[in-house]
């Protein structure tokens, strides 16, 4: 079989991208067109997405969509620069030789992205142990992520894997009035992501995308082409939320999520937010919340002891990663170390 490499947006949405990434048993959100639209609107953010298809008649063979990520504008923020690319490659499950595929697809990122980005980086969403003799050739090392699989077939299922300590937070700040719920307009959407850039500024320490992500996330939602926001509201007052991609009938994802729990601590705000995207998991047919990652398994992390309290398979499926530039990669290591502290200031 012969085959063409395929780039630009609507190129590849003639070439049948939609339908590909909808059909593919692996397919996800992220690698669909609507993702692309966010990353396009965002500023840290350029899309970046190659395709190969059947030189004859045109239909997609595989794909791969991502996002190269910039902390800082201009020359220095080749310092920050990262190809993130979630989900990993999607390969059309009919191949006989997907290697093949996948080693073309590689080859074409690298050559897009290896003078824009310091590194790129696999989250996978799945266990890809059938392709890691390729991604070794292309440069690639597989390093260990756990990350944590919710079951949310049914309420009965959720609620049985769940602690007993969570079902009673999550009853007590309802009963105290605190309230999940869409928001109402953009101000709202504000509220939370103030809360959510002290977080990231004070705790986390990792960065965080500017306010323009999380517009466009919102405006995406009101048309429901993405995903939910959810905001948790005590007293007339947005104290917490979360921001969760959809893949219809497949999976729901907790990318940001943040409370005012010290504020707050008997009405849970954190635990609510995280309660809303499940419930509207079990009522909307989605069978899978995934936490996105909770760290690495040789280190502790509060973090994931607080999400494995909800339940659910932790899995390590891990991350490939490939570094374009070493010299600039030590650099930058030392840079963003100096962005985390300056900040805290």
């Amino acid at each position: 079989m012969n085959f063409k490499l395929i780039y630009g947006f609507d190129e590849l949405l003639q070439a049948g991208w939609a339908d590909f990434i909808a059909s593919h048993p692996d397919g996800t959100v992220f690698q669909s067109p609507k993702m692309y639209e966010l990353f396009s609107a965002t500023k840290q953010m350029k899309p970046v997405v190659v395709g190969l298809a059947d030189a004859g008649n045109g239909a997609l063979k595989g794909i791969l969509s991502g996002v190269i990520i910039r902390e800082m504008n201009g020359p220095a923020g080749y310092f920050s620069s990262r190809t993130v690319i979630y989900g990993g490659p999607l390969l059309d499950p009919g191949l006989a030789d997907k290697g093949q595929i996948l080693h073309l697809l590689l080859r074409e990122l690298i050559r897009e992205v290896k003078s824009r980005s310091i590194f790129i980086q696999f989250r996978n969403f799945n266990d890809q142990k059938d392709h890691r003799e390729i991604f070794h050739e292309s440069r690639f090392k597989l390093r260990d992520r756990l990350n944590l699989i919710v079951d949310t077939s049914s309420a009965e299922i959720v609620k049985k894997n769940m602690s007993a300590s969570r079902i009673r937070q999550i009853k007590k700040g309802l009963e105290l009035g605190a309230v999940y719920r869409a928001p109402k307009n953009t101000e709202e959407v504000r509220a939370f992501y103030e809360i959510l850039k002290d977080l990231y500024r004070f705790k986390v320490k990792k960065p965080l995308p500017d306010w323009d992500f999380f517009e466009h996330f919102y405006r995406l939602t009101e048309e429901n082409r993405l995903g939910i926001i959810r905001l948790v509201e005590y007293r007339d007052q947005i104290i917490g939320g979360i921001l969760s991609p959809v893949t219809p009938g497949k999976t729901i994802y907790e990318w940001y999520v943040c409370g005012l729990d010290h504020e707050y601590r008997e009405v849970h705000p954190s635990v609510l937010a995280t309660w809303a995207a499940i419930e509207y998991a079990i009522k909307n047919n989605i069978p899978r919340f995934d936490f996105m990652g909770v760290g690495l398994p040789d280190r502790k992390y509060g973090v994931r002891d607080f999400k494995a309290r909800f339940g659910g398979k932790m899995v390590n499926y891990g991350r490939f990663a490939r570094i374009n530039n070493r010299t600039v990669y030590i650099v930058s290591e030392i840079g963003y170390n100096l962005l985390v502290w300056l900040k805290k200031i």
